[in-house]
């Protein structure tokens, strides 16, 4: 199935392209000036719902066949995820229910029942929690929708890889490498693919929390593998992964380079970004500005990406 993402992929660039906005991948002069690269950065927290989340959930949504969308869909969510399925299913007329920790912001709940989805909370772990949902799904016969574990979604996210290399063509720019957040993998998967058929010397540079590392060392040890995450403000990568995840061999074949960023760095760089260039973003965003900082010295004189792939960040934060 993953030997065909590519070509589901430029499908989707098509297809959901009148639902999704094509987010700028704007110049930072302050950014470019502190590191020495030329910093681009892909501006995804101005998506619909403010996160990349809405093209994934737009793409699986519209390959429904009458069945589903009559039965509706199901999906486990701590915030973007839920937001960026409620929206596509309210705007495609199909019912949609949203698992969630019980731990869950109540506002990033809010939110998504403000789009008209039904919340259940669960009192346990995000990876527990998911597991139970995909359980609910078949037994009712609701279409399980998750955030990274499957094709059509991570082909709706590979549309920023498409975008990225087209606007980085308008602006007669080869860039050295772009930096993605990673928690399950559907992000990097789906941008990793594309570039590597559409830009294959660009690095991929998938950026975790330190304190949160489930893919990062399934990927180090070449198989899944269970491991105790600590607090972050990164609660968009947070989490463990599913045994099964197809994002493990797409990773395995995409991703160039993996670094680490602690909170330190990772708070650093929420709040220089909010300096330089006035945007508010949240941790995941920051994992992969701070994980840019980080290595900056490797792509002096170089133009580089960075996917900032959301901005729903708590206000206290």
């Amino acid at each position: 199935m993953t030997s065909n993402l590519f070509h589901h992929i430029l499908e989707a660039d098509c297809a959901i392209r009148q639902q999704v906005v094509e987010t700028p991948l704007a110049f930072s002069q302050m950014l470019s000036k502190l590191t020495g690269c030329r910093v681009y950065l892909k501006c995804e927290h101005l998506q619909h719902t403010g996160s990349f989340k809405f093209r994934g959930a737009t793409n699986k949504i519209r390959l429904l066949d009458a069945e589903g969308r009559r039965n509706g869909v199901l999906a486990d969510s701590r915030g973007n995820h839920g937001q960026g399925v409620a929206l596509a299913g309210k705007l495609a007329g199909v019912p949609v229910t949203v698992y969630a920790t019980s731990s869950a912001s109540s506002i990033k709940l809010d939110a998504i029942r403000a789009l008209g989805a039904d919340i259940v909370t669960i009192d346990d772990a995000s990876l527990a929690v998911e597991l139970e949902a995909r359980r609910y799904a078949k037994e009712r016969g609701l279409t399980f929708i998750s955030s990274y574990n499957d094709i059509d979604v991570i082909a709706g996210h590979g549309t920023i890889g498409m975008e990225i290399q087209k606007q980085a063509h308008a602006l007669d720019i080869e860039l050295s490498g772009v930096f993605a957040s990673v928690g399950g993998g559907g992000l990097i998967s789906g941008v990793g693919m594309a570039l590597r058929e559409v830009s294959p010397k660009t690095k991929i540079v998938g950026c975790w929390p330190e304190n949160s590392t489930a893919l990062y060392r399934s990927l180090k040890a070449g198989k899944i593998v269970e491991c105790d995450d600590g607090d972050t403000i990164s609660d968009g990568t947070a989490g463990g992964i599913e045994p099964d995840t197809i994002t493990l061999g797409i990773c395995q074949r995409v991703v160039t380079d993996s670094l680490l960023v602690s909170e330190a760095e990772i708070k650093a760089a929420m709040k220089l970004l909010a300096q330089t260039d006035r945007w508010t973003v949240e941790g995941a965003a920051g994992v992969a500005l701070a994980s840019m900082l980080k290595t900056a010295f490797n792509y002096r004189g170089q133009a580089v990406a960075v996917i900032l792939c959301g901005r729903n960040v708590m206000l206290e934060k």
